[in-house]
């Protein structure tokens, strides 16, 4: 086993323990969120948080993992590494900057190997003003009974049915329709939720504490699931406007997608968590990115994201079977080999080194 591939976990439970000895040994001190459902194997989940700088830093990057839950395993592998990490330290404490790992944002997801939260919600649709009427997705209502069908695998005439929408519509609207974010199918995929989760409150408690006070806001949010096998894709995260992308291209280079101008393998999303960034941030300038990790084809990804919904609308399902699905699940947004994680560290101490650079510069330019 490299170092690299060291810092990646084979549970949730070993993930937090790695995470929580990494910081320690850096001298952090771990602020924990209980969540209040147990994991997997019994085990007490968590969105943890450790801070590397002044806690009034004008400058402050995020680092996240675990948004999606299960691809939790890529982004605590990253933080592992960074946290171990002597030069990247070095760098950090030498430029004023403070970093704040966010380790577990969906750790109920992260420990039972789904993408969604206890709830159900995609946390990442989950960002929205939920008084006001919330948006619709016809072309996902079109697909719900084939997506999640009664019995699994699906018969051959759900996969059919599936293939012809792709032929009217092509590929691309398909994606679209199924991944925007949709309001009305709650055991469905892509679900936003009808209210806030506990993720998407405990994080904005975090930020209010956090951010409140910098100046500057840099994010890099780490998830798996779309793209080549282990290239990891520069997504701009932020509001539709040139100056932000332009920033972001400044920052991390000109390989940066968005899904504004149709350059990023994502479609253009609904309810997203980086606009909790700047609301509870006002006061400071933001650039983020999602760093997001290939791992199989998409057709396959999609295929275990509807496996997974329907082992969780038939708790039926023998345990045995359940066990096979599930690893199923977790091999489609975890590349469990050397050399993908080895890829993972890379690329994402790259993109920290870039950020905590660009921050650097933006404190030296303003006085």
């Amino acid at each position: 086993m490299n170092l690299a591939a060291a810092c990646f976990a084979q549970s949730y439970a070993e993930a937090r323990g790695l995470f929580s000895a990494a910081a320690q040994a850096s001298g952090l001190t771990i602020e924990s969120h209980p969540h209040p459902l147990p994991g997997r194997d019994s085990e007490p989940l968590a969105l943890d948080v450790a801070r590397d700088g002044a806690a009034d830093a004008r400058a402050l990057l995020l680092i996240s993992s675990g948004c999606h839950g299960v691809e939790g395993f890529c982004g605590s592998g990253l933080q592992v590494a960074l946290l171990t990490d002597r030069a990247w330290q070095a760098a950090l404490r030498r430029s004023g900057v403070a970093v704040l790992y966010l380790h577990g944002l969906n750790p109920y997801g992260f420990s039972w190997w789904r993408r969604t939260t206890h709830e159900n919600v995609d946390l990442n649709r989950n960002w929205q003003d939920f008084s006001a009427p919330l948006a619709a997705n016809p072309e996902y209502d079109r697909l719900a009974p084939l997506l999640v069908p009664p019995t699994w695998p699906p018969g051959a005439d759900v996969e059919a049915a599936i293939d012809a929408y792709k032929a009217e519509f092509g590929d691309k609207a398909f994606q679209a329709a199924v991944s925007r974010g949709q309001y009305d199918h709650p055991d469905g995929l892509f679900f936003g939720g009808r209210e806030p989760t506990w993720s998407q409150r405990t994080l904005r408690q975090v930020l209010r504490e956090h951010a409140r006070t910098c100046r500057q806001l840099g994010w890099i949010d780490i998830h798996t699931g779309l793209g080549p096998n282990g290239y990891g894709e520069r997504i701009f995260t932020g509001p539709d406007d040139g100056a932000s992308v332009a920033r972001a291209r400044q920052w991390w280079g000109a390989e940066v997608t968005s899904v504004y101008d149709g350059s990023s393998t994502s479609a253009l999303l609904t309810g997203l968590m980086w606009t909790g960034a700047v609301q509870e941030a006002p006061q400071a300038c933001f650039t983020g990115i999602a760093l997001e990790y290939g791992t199989l084809p998409s057709k396959q990804v999609v295929d275990a994201l509807r496996l997974d919904q329907w082992l969780q609308n038939h708790p039926e399902v023998p345990a045995d079977l359940r066990r096979h699905h599930k690893r199923s699940v977790r091999d489609a947004f975890y590349t469990d080999t050397d050399e993908w994680k080895q890829r993972i560290v890379q690329q994402g101490t790259e993109a920290a080194r870039q950020a905590l650079a660009a921050l650097a510069a933006e404190l030296a330019s303003a006085g």
